[in-house]
């Protein structure tokens, strides 16, 4: 059941089927695969994975902290996820119940993490996806720091492409990874390039700090890398992205400017926070990436997963003739 086109199963065939089911279960979820490859070698701050209700009627992303994380602070942001605001957020929908392992879970859509997306178009995207990912990404992001919260965990893998636009998802994870005043450098599921340096030294989590992640994450998308070489960046976005990745928070751009900057050579005439919606039209994404999504679709609904029967009401015994 590859339905990432590269991702592993969850369970492997040759395990008794007790042990294998019981691997494959998660709060009220059947597992069918992991969405992320783990052949992109970049961090994920959590373990993703799609699944499917035990009645077979819904089908949804299910998170698991990673192995060694604490999962209190793990379920406290995906708890606060559930209040974010956004063209591109991807709130929780479901959380583990108490005295459960940890998890949340939210509806499913046919998405590819963007170091997959890279993998699959072959190299770093063309630069009208990575404008319009861009603009997306600033506009969910200037909503969310409207609401006082600083998103505190954008990143390559955190970004979801389906065919709608992107989505952010692993909110929290910097705050999630271990608390302020504490080193984060080098901790598990965080990418070293897109953690903010003010962060990185155990700073608390700010929206200067997204402006920086959001930056790399750009970065990745047109080179392949979070912390490319200036020339290595478009001409025609270089230079906010680099202000993006200033060491000092105080250099870098105030979102409105990275999505003018971003959004400067497209025919856009509505309104600051509506420009995503004029660039997210056909051919945003590469075919490379539309076919894969396509693929990763059908998969996932031809997927064999065992569907619990619903136990038949309890029956009178019929009176026996005399």
């Amino acid at each position: 059941m590859h339905a990432t086109g590269g991702a592993t199963g969850v369970a492997g065939e040759e395990e008794p089927d007790r042990a294998a089911k019981a691997r494959r279960r998660v709060g009220p979820y059947t597992l069918i695969t992991a969405l992320d490859d783990p052949r992109t070698k970049l961090p994920v701050p959590e373990r993703r994975y799609i699944a499917r209700s035990a009645d077979g009627q819904h089908t949804v992303l299910v998170s698991l902290p990673q192995q060694g994380s604490d999962p209190h602070r793990f379920l406290a942001e995906a708890d606060g996820s559930r209040y974010l605001l956004g063209p591109c957020a991807a709130p929780a929908r479901a959380l583990a119940g108490p005295g459960e392992p940890a998890w949340y879970s939210r509806p499913y859509q046919p998405a590819l993490p963007l170091p997959t997306a890279l993998a699959v178009h072959g190299g770093p995207l063309p630069e009208r996806t990575v404008r319009t990912l861009g603009v997306a990404l600033a506009e969910t992001l200037a909503v969310l720091h409207g609401q006082g919260l600083t998103f505190a965990g954008v990143s390559p893998a955190a970004v979801l492409l389906a065919a709608d636009g992107p989505r952010l998802s692993c909110f929290g994870a910097v705050r999630a990874a271990a608390p302020d005043g504490s080193s984060r450098s080098g901790l598990p599921g965080l990418e070293a390039g897109s953690l903010p340096p003010e962060q990185a030294s155990g700073g608390r989590p700010r929206p200067l700090g997204d402006v920086y992640a959001l930056g790399a994450t750009l970065a990745y998308a047109a080179t392949g890398h979070t912390t490319p070489e200036r020339d290595e960046l478009p001409a025609a976005f270089r230079a906010v992205v680099a202000r993006c990745l200033s060491r000092d928070p105080g250099s870098r751009p105030q979102l409105a400017e990275l999505i003018g900057a971003l959004s400067a050579e497209r025919d856009v005439e509505t309104g600051a926070g509506d420009r995503s919606a004029a660039l997210l039209t056909p051919g945003w994404l590469p075919g490379r990436v539309i076919a894969a999504l396509a693929h990763q679709s059908a998969a996932v609904l031809t997927a064999e997963i065992p569907v619990e029967a619903t136990p038949a009401p309890p029956t009178r015994p019929l009176p026996q003739p005399n």
